[in-house]
């Protein structure tokens, strides 16, 4: 049985001391229990520091991007095995920030997927249309290629270390936000598509979240969605306030 999951991206916000304060206004505000995955995402300076904060917690730490090889004169870069180095096995690839501003393509992301599951990582795979792909009728045929070119090269065992985000590009900071409907129409896509490939296991056992502008007021009708399994969430990531509603929307 898939996973309910509601993760917070930080992206490059919150310095040491922030981060310590959000932290303690999560691990008060956020339930014992809410029958999801709680995971944040702060960064990579402040990765050690939340590791050791939330060790007694129900708070899982990811980081939001790593390189795709071991070591070497990457200046700059950080590696799978850094990361488990410091207890962090969860890490956010292909976010559309890192595929724009960063120039990621499919290839380096199958790479950087591929270093996740060397190292026992559950990689969180992020893609989705532009707004012009969604006016041009190809958003199913963008995201298909996405997930084939990034990921249809893994074997059936390592779908255990994978959960999809499904984010469209035109929803991302802009307060735009796809429907209930449209989310719903493009999870049961995934779906269908991971079916073909990998067979109904893999596929009806695989957590879909829906990121793109997911507030406290509109996550309870995403989430109660067959397909939407949670959220990968943003500015209301930064709000212990709204992120701990979004939890409990789940």
């Amino acid at each position: 049985m898939r996973k309910k999951i509601v993760a917070g991206n930080w992206k490059m916000h919150k310095n040491a001391e922030e981060t310590e304060d959000l932290l303690n206004e999560l691990i008060d505000k956020l339930p014992i229990d809410s029958g999801a995955q709680i995971i944040v995402a702060p960064t990579f300076v402040n990765l050690a520091s939340a590791v050791d904060h939330l060790e007694f917690t129900n708070i899982t730490v990811a980081a939001q991007n790593m390189h795709q090889n071991e070591n070497g004169a990457y200046t700059g870069e950080i590696s799978a095995d850094m990361l488990k180095s410091i207890g962090v096995n969860f890490v956010i690839t292909g976010h559309s920030e890192r595929r724009a501003y960063f120039h990621e393509t499919d290839v380096i992301l199958a790479q950087k997927v591929n270093a996740a599951l060397k190292h026992n990582m559950t990689a969180i795979f992020c893609f989705g249309e532009e707004l012009k792909d969604r006016q041009n009728n190809q958003h199913f045929n963008v995201v298909e290629n996405q997930l084939r070119d990034g990921l249809f090269h893994i074997e059936n065992e390592d779908w255990v270390q994978i959960i999809l985000a499904y984010e469209p590009v035109w929803a991302i900071g802009t307060g735009e936000t796809a429907t209930p409907e449209q989310a719903q129409e493009m999870h049961e896509f995934i779906r269908e598509t991971i079916r073909k490939r990998y067979g109904n296991n893999i596929a009806d056992d695989v957590t879909i979240l829906y990121g793109g502008s997911v507030k406290p007021d509109n996550a309870k009708e995403i989430f109660s969605k067959p397909d939407v399994d949670g959220g990968l969430i943003g500015g209301a990531a930064l709000k212990a306030t709204d992120f701990a509603a979004i939890v409990n929307s789940i």
